[in-house]
């Protein structure tokens, strides 16, 4: 029935003093002043246990606030839920999602509420901020830390030889050839490509020192006029083809996986493998004698000037336009809690072993640190760091990674896996039916 029909029926019949209550329910409110909402989050669980934990300090916090918690299943199937709710208009009142390019298939300027008046907005990065912007307003608050692309690698290794971290594509390639020279026993950049996907770290980890050259290369890629096959961004195939051809990789290439060669990191028989700082964790816990032992720097450019670290941004909270009144009020107190408190921000340090720095100054690492966290921390201190791609872009083609392994095994060349891979792109950009292409 229409609300306003309802209410005027209801007056007719003499009852006025409900109009106070029908008001407050119209908002998400009740006559008591209590107020109830959701929070939907992936069904992982992790993040299922750190949601329980926000929601009871939360309600500590806030008595007169009812959180209740609604998971659902990452991935595509997670994705389309959520679009699905948005434009049934049944969307929880606070809802976890991905950032970047994801986001914008969202629509977030019709669908999402504008937070970038909010007060915690100003302690977060502008790197940040650009993943969860639309054209007009910005609408999602980081949670969890950030994690970062480069090349982790032995600093026991290091230190025996008295190799400084590099900072330009050739002082790799000098610190690799004395690896390779002094201890024949350990492999001077080590790849897995048991699991392909590891060796796309090449192109993806360089996207920072892409857009240090070109802050618009992403826009114009995602428009057709900027390619892969062209620098800056052949830089990424070209160096691994380098790297490949001086007699870095190990021999065993296409039989270990990711997680065996962390191991082989680990314990010093590699010096160097171009990987995400996600994989701390693993490390943690597979080798955890050896995780003080692992560094980070950041993929090298040609010129040291350029040379930046690569993040990948944590999801965000967001709050859909359906959420009003007493509920909107209330749902923008869970985001603020969950990324300014310091309450919220105790919690996310008790969650497993820190990948990166967060990306608010509201929250700050305690505790132990991995020395390949702090030396990533140095990049954002000095403002050197860029969104990955696929958090600028939503082109990204299929046959990467199986192009990488490729030119990581000299099956082809850089220059031809370079063009082939513009042609992959095309496929998908037509798909999406983006303009230019």
């Amino acid at each position: 029935m229409n609300q306003r029909r309802f209410i005027r029926m209801v007056a007719a019949a003499g009852v006025l003093a409900l109009g106070g209550t029908l008001a407050a329910c119209s908002t998400g409110g009740a006559a008591d002043g209590k107020v109830e909402i959701t929070f939907s989050t992936n069904n992982d669980e992790t993040s299922v246990s750190n949601a329980e934990k926000w929601i009871a300090a939360f309600e500590e916090k806030y008595p007169t606030i009812t959180v209740n918690l609604d998971s659902h299943p990452a991935g595509t199937e997670g994705d389309n839920l959520t679009k699905t709710k948005l434009s049934t208009g049944e969307m929880q009142e606070v809802f976890l999602y991905n950032t970047g390019a994801l986001l914008q298939v969202l629509q977030p300027d019709q669908t999402l509420v504008d937070l970038s008046g909010e007060s915690w907005m100003a302690d977060v990065t502008d790197d940040f901020q650009s993943t969860v912007a639309g054209e007009n307003g910005v609408y999602g608050g980081p949670v969890g830390t950030s994690f970062a692309g480069g090349v982790l690698y032995n600093k026991k290794v290091y230190d025996q030889l008295g190799l400084e971290v590099p900072t330009s594509w050739e002082e790799f390639m000098e610190n690799s050839q004395t690896i390779k020279d002094e201890l024949p026993d350990v492999t001077p950049v080590l790849q897995a490509y048991g699991d392909d996907w590891t060796a796309q770290l090449w192109l993806l980890a360089d996207f920072g020192n892409v857009d240090q050259q070109d802050p618009d290369w992403a826009a114009n890629y995602t428009a057709n006029k900027a390619k892969f096959v062209d620098e800056p961004a052949f830089a990424g195939f070209e160096h691994q083809q380098e790297a490949f051809e001086a007699g870095f990789f190990n021999e065993d290439i296409l039989a270990i996986n990711n997680d065996q060669a962390l191991k082989l990191l680990a314990d010093g028989s590699a010096a160097q493998y171009p990987m995400l700082t996600a994989v701390l964790g693993s490390i943690a816990q597979n080798s955890p004698e050896f995780l003080n032992d692992i560094g980070y720097f950041a993929m090298p450019a040609d010129d040291a000037k350029y040379t930046s670290a690569t993040v990948w941004m944590p999801s965000g909270l967001y709050i859909p336009k359906t959420a009003e009144g007493a509920k909107l009020d209330a749902a923008k107190k869970f985001v603020d809690f969950v990324v300014a408190s310091p309450e919220a921000c105790a919690i996310s340090n008790e969650t497993g072993v820190p990948a990166g720095p967060y990306v608010t100054t509201a929250c700050e690492l305690t505790g132990e640190v991995p020395p390949a966290v702090e030396e990533l921390q140095a990049y954002f201190d000095s403002e050197k760091t860029a969104p990955a791609l696929e958090f600028l872009s939503p082109v990204k083609g299929p046959a990467l990674p199986a192009l990488t392994v490729q030119v990581g095994t000299g099956i082809s060349t850089a220059k031809d896996a370079a063009a082939l891979y513009d042609e992959d792109v095309k496929k998908q950009a037509q798909q999406l039916n983006l303009p230019g292409w």
